[in-house]
């Protein structure tokens, strides 16, 4: 492959003919796509890339009748390239879009950052468009967005997207090289990773971090980063191997028995670990592996499960013992002697962005005393109403504390999600995220003023000292984007990333400071001037584990912890039973008896069957 070295240019091609092909060997992977950063792993961009502007004018938009549609080849660096679309959608309802490489097996390692949108020919403000970064290679030369906008807007006529029975579509592709390093992860740092389903994995992860990554289902990265972070908490780890499962269970049926399958998978195994059976324990299907969902509420509703499933075993409480913490609500009146208090648990906190500069502040805003006076007293029993304080206060923390941050907010004028870059059309939900920037500290101290997070019941014994574990980050918008996480498995200097099947070693400006959001001016290199944009990705969700209690939490888990019929036999079992030689046995075909049986098939029942039959 091809690439100018020079200076970021832009050229703009068009066409208003298209090819349809019936060839269905497209092989659309992992296909919910819209921030799917690639990772830096010792690698460094050698020039910065040319951008190519491709117009698609598609006629008869609404007569085409083939499943996917695509646009005459075009030429980026030398390359072609083309645009595939589902006009009805790729089995969704939504416009399904994808970019496509055809010289894929001839693409050095490197990533394309591009571009799709269909334009609004009334209104351009409203076109919709879509950014990505991702790496092409000979399996996966094909990548784009599914859910890309609903039909049922592409189709209404009065919304500008379809004028006169044409459709034009926009992409914008640039194509990055980098050299490349083998990089293997697992040797360095102790552990594997989780990989994308059905793709090509570009280094081996395991022997440069001693980690494995776990497969994206195609929009899974939300669940992966969560897994990880809960796979590095030992404590809970070791409750999930300790939880009663049996060899005759179904993985796909037992959300126990999945989970300590990924476990120790990503313990044991050189590759990238596959989740679709943990998602079938949840009861998903296809659709819901292509459909974003929420950090927060996956990691409630599985913690309950697993809470429910560990009841009546000898790891009953342990979801309670790692993540639970209680909080006092409290009304006092000021004029009469006269206070209700309320207590209440939690596992996770939502921490206020908007307003706030750093997690000190959310704390502080979070324990902020309201006024109950004038029109909004108080109804105090035998007192009537009253002018009152209302608050909440700290009575314990948990030893492991995990910070939900509402980068997202809920704008009640106009009784819809919003994001703070704003993007409206009539009758069309306002997108607002909260991109502000806010900083999180490494050591975060929640007995700090005089405890004055904490109500006068707490035990101050205990103290609120902890230290950072995680950071689970988001790269997108409300409609969708890309998760990955920053750990430290062993709470060291190392940090690690964890971003689908890739594991990489990172510091800790990475891990901290360049995931707090807010402003960034983008380097003159690819622009004539500098100028100030708002950053796409930002910290999502922090875990900290109190500092006195890491030892109890954080330590190593071995195969003593692990049941008999969840291990697989490994390279060093087979070497310690059968040695290193190799031996060659010359067998007759006709003469061996063969024995058939389903793959689903319980041990115990497949030898009361081979048994019997060979008289044993």
């Amino acid at each position: 492959m091809t690439n100018k070295i020079g200076k970021p240019s832009t050229c703009r091609v068009s066409f208003s003919h298209s090819e349809e092909e019936d060839d269905d060997t497209l092989f659309l992977q992992s296909m919910e796509a819209q921030a799917e950063t690639a990772n830096t792993v010792e690698n460094r961009l050698v020039e910065d890339p040319p951008f190519t502007i491709f117009t698609w004018t598609i006629k008869n938009f609404s007569r085409l009748n083939t499943k996917k549609h695509y646009s005459e080849t075009f030429f980026v660096g030398g390359d072609k390239w083309r645009v595939c679309i589902f006009p009805k959608g790729n089995d969704v309802n939504h416009l399904s879009m994808y970019l496509n490489f055809e010289d894929s097996e001839n693409l050095p390692f490197g990533y394309a950052q591009f571009s799709l949108a269909v334009v609004n020919q009334i209104h351009n403000k409203y076109t919709v468009k879509k950014e990505i970064h991702y790496r092409f290679n000979a399996r996966e030369s094909v990548w784009g967005v599914t859910l890309f906008m609903p039909l049922s807007e592409l189709y209404d006529l009065g919304r500008g997207y379809l004028v006169n029975d044409t459709c034009i579509v926009e992409a914008k592709v640039a194509v990055r090289i980098m050299e490349y390093q083998t990089y293997d992860s697992k040797k360095d740092t102790g552990g594997v990773g989780l990989k994308n389903q059905g793709s090509t994995s570009y280094m081996n992860s395991k022997k440069v971090t001693s980690f494995v990554g776990l497969k994206n289902q195609g929009a899974t990265s939300y669940m992966n980063s969560l897994l990880q972070t809960l796979y590095h908490i030992p404590y809970f780890r070791k409750a999930v191997y300790h939880m009663p499962t049996t060899e005759n269970d179904m993985p796909s049926g037992s959300i126990p028995l999945a989970l300590q399958s990924v476990f120790y998978n990503l313990q044991y195994s050189d590759n990238s670990v596959a989740t679709k059976e943990l998602t079938q324990s949840f009861g998903w299907d296809t659709n819901d592996s292509l459909m974003h969902h929420d950090v927060q509420e996956l990691n409630r509703v599985l913690c309950e499960r697993l809470e429910d499933k560990m009841k009546g075993t000898i790891v009953e409480g342990t979801i309670q013992q790692l993540f639970e913490g209680h909080h006092m609500n409290y009304i006092e009146c000021i004029n009469v002697d006269y206070k209700s208090t309320r207590k209440e648990s939690f596992y996770d906190l939502q921490l206020d962005v908007k307003g706030c500069q750093d997690v000190y502040a959310s704390f502080d805003k979070y324990v902020e005393v309201e006024r109950l006076e004038g029109d909004n007293k108080y109804h105090a029993e035998q007192h009537g109403l009253q002018d009152a304080k209302k608050g909440v206060l700290f009575i314990d923390f948990p030893p492991v504390l995990q910070l939900q941050l509402k980068r997202f907010e809920y704008d009640f004028m106009q009784d819809t999600m919003v994001k703070k870059i704003i993007m409206k059309f009539p009758d069309i939900r306002s997108i607002v995220q909260i991109n502000d920037r806010y900083e999180f500290p490494l050591q975060l101290d929640l007995d700090r003023e005089n405890g004055k997070y904490l109500s006068p019941d707490a035990d101050r014994s205990v103290r609120n000292l902890y230290t950072l574990h995680s950071v689970l980050v988001h790269c997108g918008g409300v409609h969708g984007g890309h998760y990955y996480a920053f750990i430290r498995p062993m709470l060291t200097d190392q940090w690690f990333k964890f971003d689908d099947e890739q594991v990489t070693k990172e510091d800790m400006t990475r891990a901290l400071e360049e995931q707090y959001g807010g402003e960034e001016e983008l380097p003159q290199s690819f622009t004539n001037t500098p100028f100030k944009f708002i950053k796409c990705l930002n910290a999502y969700m922090l875990v900290y584990i109190r500092e006195s209690e890491k030892e109890k939490i954080i330590y190593k888990v071995d195969e003593k912890d692990i049941d008999e019929h969840l291990r697989v036999a490994r390279n060093e079992d087979l070497i310690e039973q059968i040695g290193r030689d190799i031996y060659f046995d010359l067998v007759d075909p006709d003469k061996v008896r063969s024995f058939r049986i389903k793959k689903q098939m319980p041990f115990n029942l497949f030898k009361v069957l081979f048994s019997i039959s060979f008289c044993i």
